[in-house]
């Protein structure tokens, strides 16, 4: 089951940022999967799913983005690269 979130952002933050609200809500989505990947709340497979690309990609953008992928275990390394 999917849900959809609303917010709510001033015209001003469009502008500034020269998107549109789709533009936004994808950056958005897309900042939050690294984020929430960073923290560990989510699995490299999970936000990939999530962004609709493969999760080699979404690990070279997450590693761009300042991912530190060698602070796990040498199991949770194991893990995230067993498929690659």
């Amino acid at each position: 089951m999917q849900k959809t979130v609303t917010i709510d952002c001033p015209p001003e933050i469009l502008l500034g940022l020269h998107l549109n609200a789709e533009g936004f809500a994808d950056y958005l989505k897309r900042q939050a999967a690294i984020n929430l990947f960073k923290e560990g709340k989510l699995s490299s497979g999970t936000a990939a799913s999530w962004l609709g690309i493969g999760r080699v990609a979404f690990l070279h953008i997450a590693f761009d983005a300042g991912a530190n992928m060698l602070d796990d275990t040498a199991d949770d390394f194991a893990r995230e690269t067993a498929l690659l």
